[in-house]
């Protein structure tokens, strides 16, 4: 008998058994593969039109208390519960200033969960590491000759000490400012600029080219006092106009609520950075300021430099939460001010009051569902 014959039973078989298999695979996998494409999805931006009570209350002092700022001011919040965030200038670009640290940490432990980055890892600080303006970190290589520890220890120093130092040696090691855009840019968190190093950034702002000697002492504020006026005033008002830097506090709020979420870290990096920022020292009188008894706030502050008698970036954002375990992301940004500093930081006391305030409101039963009907605001 020919060979064909004999495997042509064969042939027939797979013919008919080979599409079958792969119609079965496919009914198998397809859920999971559009439940996979669902959960990477990004969570949209979303600033109702039509607010609740509630909202329409909270929406209110928000536009009260930036309106009867002294000063350019946008506000932001989110019940991350909803998602839906309600602001008060909130569309615009502020500076950010050490808020920027915070990115800078979202960045390393991204790359921590993918394994290209080891908060153990060792580092040693000398003076050429070294930085300007708030930097803790300084009077121990100066009093040393330097400083051995590990990433760990500086993202702990960069988000609950502002240390400069810190911040921007993490920033070095896990590939510069690109890396760190690239993780906002990844996660979908449009309207964020990280701008730059702390270095780089001060020194464009006071309208000076970085220098290594300005790291020590009181060199940097030497320097700048050289700087001719209208030099100063020229890049002090090019950065407020368009800071390199700048971010919207929708932008924020958002960002923080995806934080909150577990969408943009690992739950353990989520927990590390979260637990981190609760224990933040600056800052203790701004949004702090107005954290209840039994609520507790993660947060991180931004102050820029002053020219002129006004300040370049004066700012707190943070997750807040109640006893029940609701969070909340509230930002609050200062462009430009000339208010004494009591002033500002009894503005964002009284966001975190307004907060509350909601929460009793939306939840009068401390149940998971907001309460009340909806009220339209539409133009």
């Amino acid at each position: 008998m020919p060979r064909w014959t004999r495997v042509t039973p064969w042939i027939r078989f797979l013919a008919l058994f080979l599409p079958v298999l792969m119609l079965a695979l496919l009914v198998a996998w397809l859920p999971r593969l559009v439940g996979d494409e669902q959960e990477d999805a990004s969570e949209p931006v979303v600033v109702p039109l039509v607010l609740t009570p509630a909202e329409r209350a909270l929406q209110e002092e928000l536009v009260e208390l930036a309106d009867g700022f002294d000063g350019e001011v946008g506000l932001a919040v989110q019940d991350v519960s909803t998602g839906r965030i309600l602001h008060a200038n909130g569309d615009e670009l502020y500076p950010q200033q050490s808020v920027s640290k915070f990115w800078v940490a979202l960045a390393a432990l991204g790359e921590a969960d993918e394994g290209d980055f080891d908060l153990a890892e060792q580092v040693t600080l000398r003076r050429e590491d070294m930085t300007v303006f708030h930097q803790p970190l300084r009077e121990i290589v100066r009093a040393r000759g330097r400083f051995d520890t590990d990433y760990g220890d500086l993202l702990d120093r960069a988000l609950t000490r502002s240390d400069n130092t810190a911040n921007d040696r993490i920033l070095r090691r896990i590939g510069g400012p690109e890396t760190v855009q690239d993780f906002i840019d990844d996660a979908d968190l449009e309207g964020i600029r990280f701008g730059t190093d702390e270095r780089t950034k001060q020194s464009a702002i006071a309208g000076l080219e970085w220098d290594q000697d300005y790291s020590i002492g009181n060199a940097f504020f030497d320097a700048r006092e050289e700087v001719p006026d209208a030099v100063r005033a020229a890049s002090f008002e090019a950065y407020l106009a368009d800071p390199i830097d700048g971010a919207s506090p929708i932008a924020i709020a958002h960002a923080l609520g995806q934080l909150a979420r577990g969408a943009l870290l690992s739950s353990v990096s989520t927990e590390l950075i979260l637990s981190t920022l609760e224990q933040t020292r600056s800052g203790p009188r701004r949004l702090k300021g107005g954290v209840p008894a039994g609520w507790t706030i993660a947060h991180k502050t931004g102050t820029g430099q002053f020219y002129g008698g006004e300040q370049s970036g004066y700012n707190d954002i943070g997750i807040l939460t109640s006893p029940e375990g609701r969070e909340y992301s509230v930002v609050a940004m200062i462009r430009r001010t000339g208010a004494p500093t009591i002033a500002r930081m009894q503005m964002m006391q009284e966001v975190v009051r307004a907060m509350v305030r909601y929460d009793e409101a939306a939840y009068p039963d401390s149940g998971d569902e907001p309460q009340g009907d909806e009220v339209n605001t539409e133009p």
